[in-house]
């Protein structure tokens, strides 16, 4: 499996920001946990963030011949970002949202998603072990 994990604003602040919401470990953590788990030998995992609606959708872009799946936390362009939406549904390629708090029991803004609909699958509330309950969500459908 080909696999491009995106992860949208904010994140890069992991184990700093909020941390009785989202925990002390970095995104990196996670990034090299996650390799640590699935075996980076057999697929190809690439992990990408960024701040910048405008990069995230040149990244879904760029998936097109590179990737077969995309995992994406969109952090709060879950909420809004019709633009991240379009993307997805323009490269056609396989796509679980993930979340490492439980979004439908935060504040009201937070509840819903506008890409969730269009993504295979929707994991939220599983902190880091979201991430792999995606990859492995993946894996089955491919």
């Amino acid at each position: 499996m080909k696999v491009l994990i995106i992860n949208g604003p904010n994140l890069n602040l992991l184990g700093l920001r909020e941390t009785d919401v989202y925990g002390t470990e970095t995104l990196g953590d996670i990034e090299n946990w996650l390799l640590d788990t699935v075996g980076s030998n057999e697929h190809k995992i690439d992990w990408y963030q960024s701040n910048h609606e405008g990069e995230i959708i040149d990244k879904i872009h760029m998936c097109i011949d590179n990737y077969n799946s995309i995992i994406i936390n969109p952090g709060a362009y879950t909420h809004y970002s019709y633009a991240i939406r379009d993307a997805i549904i323009s490269v056609q390629i396989p796509t679980v949202e993930v979340h490492l708090s439980d979004i439908k029991n935060r504040e009201e803004f937070r509840k819903h998603s506008v890409i969730e609909d269009i993504c295979i699958a929707q994991v939220t509330g599983h902190g880091k072990n979201g991430y792999l309950e995606a990859f492995q969500i993946l894996l089955n459908y491919l």
